[in-house]
């Protein structure tokens, strides 16, 4: 009896592993050719978040130990969201006018930007202070403008690579692994760092990122692009005035658009600031930074399957009107703090809360642009996008040289209430979606 249990607990469970990349059982019965693609893009996330989540928590500071200030944190978020917005709709122009989007993603995305991680690494070699802080942060802005520069390819391809019955399901999987990935990883190398000392510990957490990162262009590389080159646009060429005539067909488009102007440029009038408020005001260590980080992506992993199916039954819609109404608090929360370790439970509840925003917002962007011409319109709300993150980290510098810390924690914590509002009073599920017209209920 004993041995038969254990026969099915292991078939089980390997089973349940083999599932896994495909979101669950819901994904068997598509062809074998669309169960490879989400294969190989679930192992692309899994490596991808592991050295994005190194570079998002230890690069600012990095370049603080380089000898940066907090107002060249501020320059360094403005320029890296000024250079995407200028990247992205060459990036959609590309995708559009010559297809290969799987060719682009690669060069770009995940070549050029993930070399920059290692150029940064060895800036140290070849710099001192000051030039070292500059050179840091122009390799940074690169790196976030090939990224970008891929973004409309790759979120093309992706709506392509993930039937829309099964969205929420396979991206709360590929989301849960990826937070292990990135929790595992925040904490050994914070240890790493702690252990090795500045900058050097930083030149290795660099060196793994780049590591990382080359290894999820290996798996998104093995990505069959069934649209390989996508048909000229025809009479609608990519332009200026096509987009901006094309904007009236879709008005929750547009609203949508809006609201993600609030409510980023409210997010990173604090966002560049809360790292180096931990190191300078409260003493935060290397290995303190990664546990306060892994706190937040731990609680986000707990409850992303159970997001995935809530996504899927509610509609990302209602997923994001809720989580954009409790965001609000975290940053007020910061208010009340006088210890590093007291952030803790301020990123459990924020991981939940995040998580579930993250995998609404992009579901929502996927259903609201239209199927052939994705790669631009999600090309202009990225622009939006980083337009507005670069005010607010402008803004945001202003207020925390002359203020201080509190004052932008609490304008911030306002801004995106009143964003998450908005949400509420414009945003209405579409009753269609694809190549037609985008309309509210």
């Amino acid at each position: 009896m004993t041995r038969r249990f254990l026969y099915v607990t292991r078939a089980r469970a390997r089973q349940a592993i083999e599932r896994l990349p495909l979101g669950s059982r819901w994904a068997l019965a598509l062809p074998t050719d669309t169960q490879n693609n989400l294969r190989w893009f679930w192992l692309d996330g899994l490596f991808a978040v592991a050295c994005d989540n190194i570079i998002i928590t230890y690069l600012t500071v990095y370049i603080l130990s380089l000898g940066g200030t907090r107002t060249q944190i501020g320059i360094l978020s403005s320029l890296s969201s000024l250079a995407a917005a200028l990247m992205l709709m060459l990036g959609a122009f590309l995708a559009e006018r010559f297809g290969h989007r799987k060719q682009i993603t690669v060069f770009s995305g995940g070549g050029m930007a993930r070399l920059m991680i290692l150029l940064l690494a060895l800036t140290p070699l070849a710099w001192k202070y000051p030039a070292i802080v500059w050179i840091a942060i122009a390799l940074a802005v690169a790196r976030d403008a090939f990224s970008n520069l891929a973004f409309p390819s790759w979120i093309s391809l992706t709506a392509d690579i993930v039937p829309l019955e099964g969205r929420g399901r396979y991206f709360g999987s590929r989301n849960f692994a990826s937070g292990i990935a990135a929790m595992v990883t925040t904490l050994l190398v914070g240890e790493m760092i702690t252990r090795t000392g500045e900058p050097i510990g930083y030149q290795m957490a660099l060196i793994l990122a780049f590591v990382l990162g080359i290894s999820s262009t290996f798996c998104f590389s093995h990505i069959n692009d069934t649209q390989e080159v996508i048909a000229p646009p025809g009479k609608d060429p990519l332009s200026l005035r096509s987009l901006l005539s094309g904007l009236g067909q879709h008005p929750t488009f547009v609203a949508l658009c809006v609201t993600a102007a609030l409510w980023n440029l409210s997010l990173n009038i604090a966002g560049p600031f809360f790292n180096v408020y931990l190191v300078k005001n409260l003493n935060a260590t290397p290995i303190m930074i990664g546990i306060v980080t892994v706190a937040s992506s731990l609680s986000s992993l707990i409850f992303q399957h159970k997001l995935g199916d809530l996504a899927d039954r509610w509609g990302p819609r209602r997923i994001q009107m809720i989580s954009m109404l409790t965001i609000p608090i975290m940053p007020l929360a910061w208010l009340f703090v006088n210890a590093a370790w007291q952030i803790i439970p301020i990123n459990l509840i924020s991981g939940v809360l995040w998580g579930a925003f993250n995998l609404a917002s992009f579901n929502f962007l996927l259903t609201l642009t239209p199927d052939a011409q994705r790669a631009r319109y999600s090309a202009l709300y990225q622009i939006v996008v980083t337009v507005a993150l670069a005010i607010g980290a402008a803004i945001g510098s202003v207020i925390v040289t002359n203020v201080g810390y509190h004052a932008v924690f609490i304008i911030s914590g306002i801004g995106r209430f009143v964003a998450g509002l908005l949400f509420v009073r414009l945003l209405r599920t579409p009753k269609t979606t694809g190549n037609s017209d985008i309309s509210s209920t």
